[in-house]
């Protein structure tokens, strides 16, 4: 079976990107990753790609006098490249309806929050602000509006009393770098459906059933005397 020719679309450090690289160098991985695409030169996710000996060239967005012209030259390259699905690991551009479109199920983004909670830029600061006790990422497929469309995969990370963003921000982000390869995994297998705003995965296994607490249960104290 042909492997999934993808294309990863990065704004930035790229941590994301490398979690993809070594997945789909493992024995197996049904997916590829054929092409680099950054909006903005010198990032490092671009020598992640060059150390992995996989294409990479910048499509910087201020070239453009508009959206659609950057997402016209984008589109482009992906095709020239035989990409066959997106993944967007840290790209930090708002698409315009039609590329989502031309592209439709065929992009995954990563979010930092369980969608729909804390959409936007600084989810782990509404996350604790808003005093919640779990908190965690989201894999789905894009749609124009702006972190929104059918959820793929989340992974669950508990809040502790003692977080700040930086340190909420490192437990999640070791989520993603296992949440991102499996999801596309997942895709790559022919295993997901999208029935509406669901996706829906074909041979899962049966999640846990049981209830998670946060703080967990404690034992009862022991009585006055």
């Amino acid at each position: 079976m042909a492997r999934l020719k993808v294309g990863v679309l990065v704004s930035g450090f790229g941590s994301n990107l490398q979690a993809l690289i070594d997945h789909s160098a493992e024995p197996g991985f049904p997916a590829e990753i054929v092409t680099v695409i950054s909006n903005k030169p010198g990032v490092p996710a671009l020598e992640r790609a060059a150390r992995a000996g996989i294409e990479a060239q910048v499509i910087g967005h201020k070239s453009f006098a508009d959206r659609a012209g950057f997402d016209q030259a984008l589109d482009a390259a992906l095709r020239a490249a035989g990409v066959e699905f997106i993944c967007l690991a840290g790209f930090m551009r708002i698409f315009t309806p039609s590329f989502v479109d031309s592209w439709r199920d065929a992009i995954l983004n990563i979010h930092p929050s369980l969608l729909p909670s804390f959409r936007g830029l600084h989810p782990h600061r509404q996350a604790l602000e808003a005093g919640v006790r779990f908190h965690g990422c989201t894999v789905h497929f894009v749609r124009p509006e702006l972190d929104a469309g059918p959820i793929l995969l989340q992974a669950v990370v508990p809040v502790l009393s003692r977080d700040d963003e930086q340190s909420l921000a490192a437990r999640v982000l070791q989520a993603e770098h296992r949440a991102y390869p499996l999801a596309l995994r997942l895709v790559a297998e022919g295993r997901v459906g999208i029935d509406g705003d669901r996706v829906v995965v074909a041979g899962a296994p049966a999640a846990p059933m049981e209830a998670l607490f946060n703080p967990p249960d404690l034992p009862s104290a022991a009585p006055s005397r």
